[in-house]
């Protein structure tokens, strides 16, 4: 090979290198919007079907089936959103009722009879609870920052609403904008098949995350039924929260449990320990898991045979890989990811023996 056929090789793969480079670079700085457009797409799915239904049946065009589907949409949020003010309000009104200087002197008897029974000296202790001193020192100055911080947050949340609304309205208006951005960097040869492609994912996760609110309703009711046969105090309230928290697979479940158990015992603080607040606390937990159960026996491998067809076990598999390569968020959008990808492996590798094994059902 001559040097200048090898310098042609070298500097051809120095700009490859370069430009995949400055696309990692991009989506890095771009990282918000992309997870604004993934939100929207997510909405999207879950609006699809209201779209479709107001098209076929009341004859809308695409402008005010996708305004009235947004209208709905941001709607039911507000109204989840207004379910956590009377519990905030309770919350804080139970914390009232504490006895701070009772509490800190059972703190300081455990540690005592902690460090008495382990011998474990001061040092321990400080490598994990802070020293009060620390506490006399904070400044008044402090408070600015603090205040400026939560602007800071409640300003990026609100263009990051706004944002994820717009980009929502236009996917349910014009579906075919972002398949056809994607459609770009795509042969004339392959098109027709991605475009099928396409359309199957879109109807798989639009089975899947209507699944979805059909487990959050289960546990919904599951769990409001305990928590009202044992008169806890907003038990509605925190019933959804915890089916919602449901979403985040393994992780989510036991985040609910800790928030149930806490909010329950919150519920009766006026009351004596060992003869009402921890019985029912027991009760209640129960129950959570009698909810669980039912969830993952029979509501989980229902929705994962029926909307994205997939085997439980496999599902979970992908789950703990996602999770164990990109944490929490790899947990959530496995399933989403795992299903297009099925989709378009089927379409452009179907004679493949492990693809034809993975999508039979598809």
């Amino acid at each position: 090979m001559k040097s200048k056929d090898i310098s042609n090789d070298i500097l051809s793969g120095l700009f490859k290198v370069s430009i995949i480079a400055l696309l990692l670079y991009l989506l890095f700085k771009l990282q918000s919007l992309l997870l604004y457009i993934a939100i929207a797409a997510v909405i999207s799915l879950i609006g699809r079907p209201i779209v479709i239904f107001l098209k076929s049946k009341f004859k809308l065009g695409n402008l005010l089936s996708a305004s009235v589907t947004i209208f709905v949409l941001v709607s039911i949020l507000f109204g989840i959103i207004s379910l956590f003010i009377p519990l905030l309000a309770q919350q804080g009104e139970n914390l009232s009722l504490l006895d701070i200087d009772a509490l800190q002197k059972d703190i300081e008897k455990l540690v005592f009879e902690v460090s008495l029974y382990f011998d474990l000296d001061k040092s321990f202790w400080e490598s994990f609870l802070p020293d009060a001193k620390n506490f006399e020192s904070i400044s008044l100055s402090a408070i600015p920052k603090f205040l400026n911080n939560i602007f800071s947050l409640l300003g990026g949340l609100t263009i990051g609403f706004f944002s994820v609304i717009f980009i929502s309205f236009f996917l349910l208006k014009d579906s075919h904008i972002l398949e056809n951005s994607i459609f770009i960097f795509v042969n004339k040869t392959n098109e027709k098949r991605l475009r099928k492609s396409f359309e199957s994912i879109k109807d798989l996760l639009s089975r899947y995350f209507l699944g979805l609110l059909l487990q959050i309703n289960i546990l919904l009711i599951i769990y409001s039924i305990v928590l009202f046969a044992f008169g806890i105090k907003n038990a509605f309230i925190i019933a959804f929260l915890c089916s919602l928290l449901n979403l985040i697979p393994y992780i989510g479940p036991i985040i609910a449990a800790l928030l149930m158990m806490i909010l329950s015992m919150t519920s009766n603080l006026d009351a004596d320990f060992s003869s009402i607040i921890l019985p029912k606390t027991i009760y209640v937990m129960i129950g959570f898991i009698i909810g669980q159960l039912i969830d993952n026996f029979f509501s989980q491998p229902y929705i994962f045979s029926k909307s994205i067809k997939s085997h439980p076990l496999e599902i979970f598999l992908i789950i703990i890989v996602s999770g164990t390569l990109f944490g929490p968020i790899g947990m959530i959008a496995a399933i989403p990811f795992y299903t297009s990808l099925k989709v378009i492996l089927k379409e452009f590798l179907s004679n493949n023996k492990i693809v034809k094994s993975l999508t039979k059902d598809l």
